[in-house]
């Protein structure tokens, strides 16, 4: 398996790579123009990167089948974060969104991030202490997990957080229906949040907007439409060989976010259709590769937190992408390894760690 782990790492950092290039890219000018310096985001990033990646190390300097004994503790302790938050004067709120801590140097930490990759390692847990007999019923194999989940789906939502409740939602459930639980109590849970789901998109006017701005952006195209029009001119201008690295017309103040969430917008834009095909090619032997090592570990716990990581991952990044090709609503995800971000990459560089350690320590040679 060391081939496999040496893979999976150069998948990774090529993933990086491509992200330090298209920061730069996307955030010169905007940086100039705000700060007199327009390597400000690049620094910053490669900052985060180089946190990142000494994450990535101490991850993986320790067995983590420990980690299955503090699953818990690491449960309370993003729930206590999340509490946290809503502490006036505590977070860092931006248009109206309470998920930020303030650091030093105008850093900040999002615990939504840590919260997921806490739920996940409690979630593989405690199903790999349970046998496919316990997971069929429902108030022991099944309640605990969900009991868990909805009390961070909670403190994320009112953050306000809609998307990322929905992705690790989702990461749940593909762990507990892998798991053995009985498909009839994935389908009533899901079909009992329904109704939730509607009145907490319909009932919120930003989320009303964003959805019927999805559904025909053209109907207010310098309003709620403005994003994901210009997201979708972007990849369009781009063609199949891209009009050149640096030479994208929309991150000059036409596409909000260009180095977070519609990052990939630009990469199509500059470098054009075959390397958002790369980009999504690299996505795709990510999750192979995760799957493989999932398939492999020797003991249920390392086989559920590859999965759960793996999934999340991937989740992400099909989200991502299709909000900016625009066949999802925009939902403020971003593209793992690549997007510009702090505390979204970190975690997502720890949860490569712990599939590289699971590879490392699990696997069958």
């Amino acid at each position: 398996m060391r081939k496999l782990r040496i893979s999976l790492s150069m998948i990774v950092f090529t993933l990086i790579a491509i992200g330090i290039v298209m920061v730069y890219s996307s955030t010169a000018i905007y940086a100039w123009q705000k700060y007199s310096d327009s390597a400000y985001f690049l620094k910053r990033h490669l900052f985060f990167i180089f946190i990142s990646v000494l994450c990535t190390a101490s991850v993986m300097s320790f067995d983590y089948r420990i980690l299955s004994k503090y699953a818990k503790i690491l449960v309370l302790l993003s729930l206590f974060f999340l509490i946290l938050l809503q502490i006036p004067g505590v977070s860092r709120e931006i248009a109206g969104a309470k998920r930020w801590f303030r650091l030093f140097r105008g850093l900040s930490f999002q615990p939504s991030e840590f919260a997921n990759l806490a739920v996940i390692i409690y979630a593989a847990s405690f199903l790999s202490r349970k046998g496919l007999a316990r997971m069929e019923q429902f108030s022991f194999g099944f309640l605990p997990v969900l009991a868990v989940l909805g009390m961070v789906n909670f403190l994320v939502l009112i953050q306000p957080d809609l998307g990322t409740v929905v992705a690790l939602s989702m990461v749940v459930f593909i762990m507990l229906f892998i798991a053995g639980a009985r498909l009839r109590y994935l389908n009533y849970i899901f079909l009992s949040t329904l109704p939730f789901l509607y009145l907490l998109i319909f009932n919120v006017p930003y989320r009303r907007v964003r959805i019927m701005a999805f559904l025909n952006p053209w109907a207010d195209s310098l309003g709620s439409g403005f994003q994901l029009i210009q997201s979708q001119v972007a990849l369009g201008c781009g063609g199949i060989f891209g009009r050149g690295l640096g030479k994208s017309l929309q991150k000059l103040f036409y596409l909000p976010a260009a180095h977070t969430d519609f990052i990939f917008s630009i990469l199509g834009e500059e470098l054009g259709f075959f390397a958002t095909a790369a980009v999504v090619g690299l996505f795709i032997l990510l999750f192979l590769y995760g799957c493989k090592i999932a398939k492999s570990t020797r003991d249920t716990f390392g086989a559920f937190l590859s999965l759960g990581i793996i999934s999340l991952l991937s989740l992400k990044a099909i989200l991502n992408i299709g909000v900016s090709i625009g066949i999802f609503p925009t939902k403020g995800l971003p593209l793992p390894f690549i997007s510009y971000g702090g505390s979204s990459l970190v975690v997502d560089m720890i949860s490569f760690g712990l599939l590289l350690n699971v590879a490392r320590f699990a696997v069958e040679p």
